[in-house]
């Protein structure tokens, strides 16, 4: 199975929060992993909220050893705009969905956005 961590679980992961216990058995996991750019720059722009640049680096640093990151290509840029329209996701969460259906992976997600949907491994709320 290949799975697609989410900004979510990446940022409660990195929290050590309850939900990042859960996020763990994918973030340390075997499976294969993918993470999107813009999964990079959620995360990326949630820890500068907290932290100094040097910490994102790191951060995002690790993500990269952990996951394939796949580009926003035109082809998902195109099903992104489909999917926001038809189910009303914000841009990040359309591209995140695009890029799941287009490798073929279950995304790894306590947002709430994702709740009930095919194919998403939900974790449930952060605390």
């Amino acid at each position: 199975m290949t799975v697609l961590i989410d900004s979510w679980a990446w940022i409660e992961y990195f929290r050590g929060s309850k939900a990042g216990e859960r996020a763990r058995e994918f973030i340390e996991g075997e499976e294969d992993a993918v993470i999107s750019t813009i999964n990079l720059a959620e995360v990326y722009r949630w820890i500068l909220r907290f932290y100094p640049e040097e910490v994102a680096d790191e951060k995002v640093a690790a993500m990269k050893q952990r996951c394939t990151v796949i580009e926003v290509t035109e082809k998902i840029a195109i099903e992104s705009a489909k999917l926001k329209h038809r189910l009303k996701l914000g841009l990040g969460d359309a591209i995140i969905l695009a890029t799941a259906r287009e490798t073929e992976a279950r995304i790894v997600t306590g947002d709430p956005d994702f709740k009930g949907m095919k194919g998403v491994v939900f974790l449930g709320a952060g605390d």
